[in-house]
């Protein structure tokens, strides 16, 4: 697609020259002169070539100029004296920079003139640049056109004409398409008028393209510029990942893979499989849930383990039940959390229950199943006033579990290893407390971290013969 075969004034002006003017001779002992954006003295070098549009020979102009607050690029020109075509486009005389850049220009209409400031703004487009204008839902792809050395409102030209080429043969076979297009020229045409302030974006991976801020060195407050890290796609678009990266072969990752091993029913005693899985729980750590189901009796069993050491430090976890939506929290209690409900005046102890990974919903009907179907509190060997409290009990927990009794749930765990999930995540949750404090030496005891000796427990073993 043509811009317009005129290239910018000011910094392209030399490209029109008619022929070189004689070099200077190079300095002795150098065969070539090494050339500069910057010297004065350079002339445009011409090389024939061959015309796009009635394939005879043409002249090229080639001129390396430097573009002020920007970098150096390569201006080129052709013009065929046959038939009359001639065409404009730019190259980066540099390298693809280490970063994107992305221009955002908020084009506004300036009072007192017909057309506007920004409109006049010097552009670099490269190749691998996307240009787009949200307020149409217009975008010009990345390789679509040629680079291009013009300004804002020669961006919209070079639009409309690529829309307006191929509208006759369009009209013949789609008359449709060809109205829409025609309205969205239309739209294009507008903006040149900046009747409304409109947004350009250019968006180059290479990090080349320009857009001219004419306060300079001052900030331009209609302009921002961003530069963003490429990502693959990216960096293979503009041949930075010539070759595909070597695939190194998979380790096997047990967080993804849910392990089976054989065991038996710790009810019928039958041969069963036991599903293991670790998986990573949000803002604490990782965890292993084992499952047991027993095609032979039915009975099924779930089981939570740790998957890191001992913590440093104990935690005391205090949570304020005042909502019905609180149950759907999740919740991890491990083998060695106890589990206090004040105002029952309820105390779990450690081991009781094991270890789960469930709902505070699911943890307390657990504890109403433990309580009610306790067979030593059951039947003709239970008293009646100790019958009644369980009853009391169990309404209190219902009550609780809908929302109506407000309680505090406090989940102790020495190990440290016990987790209620916090909804405000990472924010503080206004109705949790979670206090670590150093465990006491019964608790050590109680974990067995007494007589572990983790350092120099080499020293002291009897000698080996």
């Amino acid at each position: 697609m043509s811009a317009g075969g005129a290239v910018e004034p000011g910094l392209p002006a030399a490209a029109a020259a008619p022929s070189p003017a004689p070099a200077r001779d190079p300095e002795p002992g150098h065969l070539f002169r090494p050339i500069s954006a910057e010297d004065e003295e350079q002339q445009p070098t011409e090389i024939e070539s061959l015309c796009m549009n009635c394939y005879r020979n043409g002249m090229t102009r080639l001129l390396l100029t430097k573009i002020p607050f920007f970098r150096e690029i390569i201006v080129s020109s052709f013009s065929c004296e046959h038939c009359g075509w001639n065409n404009t486009e730019i190259q980066s005389a540099g390298r693809i920079q280490d970063q994107g850049v992305r221009y955002t220009l908020t084009v506004r209409a300036q009072e007192g003139f017909c057309s506007t400031q920004d409109m006049d703004r010097e552009v670099v487009k490269t190749d691998s640049a996307t240009t787009r204008i949200p307020e149409l839902d217009f975008e010009i792809p990345a390789f679509s056109q040629k680079g291009a050395l013009t300004t804002v409102e020669g961006l919209i030209s070079r639009a409309i004409s690529g829309l307006e080429q191929d509208q006759p043969t369009r009209r013949a076979n789609e008359e449709a398409v060809a109205e829409r297009i025609d309205e969205f020229i239309a739209k294009l045409k507008e903006l040149k008028q900046v009747a409304s302030p409109f947004t350009l974006i250019i968006d180059d991976p290479s990090g080349n393209s320009f857009v001219e801020n004419p306060h300079a060195p001052r900030k331009d407050d209609a302009l921002v510029i961003t530069h963003y890290n490429r990502t693959l796609q990216q960096e293979e678009m503009l041949g930075l990942q010539a070759e595909a990266p070597e695939e190194k072969p998979e380790e096997e990752d047990i967080r993804n893979e849910v392990l089976q091993f054989n065991t038996n029913c710790p009810e019928c005693n039958a041969p069963a499989q036991t599903n293991m899985k670790l998986v990573q729980i949000p803002h604490f750590k990782e965890v292993i849930i084992m499952a047991t189901n027993c095609e032979n009796c039915g009975h099924r069993t779930n089981e939570v383990k740790s998957g890191g050491a001992v913590e440093p430090l104990g935690t005391r976890i205090t949570f304020h039940i005042t909502d019905p939506s609180d149950m759907t929290r999740d919740l991890l209690k491990s083998e060695t959390c106890r589990v206090e409900i004040p105002e029952l005046e309820f105390e779990l102890g450690m081991a009781v229950l094991g270890g789960k990974f469930t709902t505070l919903e699911g943890m307390l009907k657990d504890i109403r199943e433990l309580v009610t179907k306790n067979p030593f509190t059951l039947g003709d060997s239970s008293s009646p006033g100790q019958t009644e409290k369980l009853q009391e009990f169990s309404q209190k927990l219902d009550q609780i579990l809908e929302g109506i009794l407000k309680a505090h749930f406090i989940m102790d765990d020495p190990a440290g290893n016990s987790y209620l999930q916090n909804v405000y995540a990472p924010e503080d949750d206004p109705e949790m407390k979670v206090e670590h404090y150093k465990r006491t030496f019964d608790q050590n005891e109680e974990l067995g971290l007494n007589d572990m000796k983790t350092e120099g427990y080499e020293t002291g073993l009897p000698a080996q013969r």
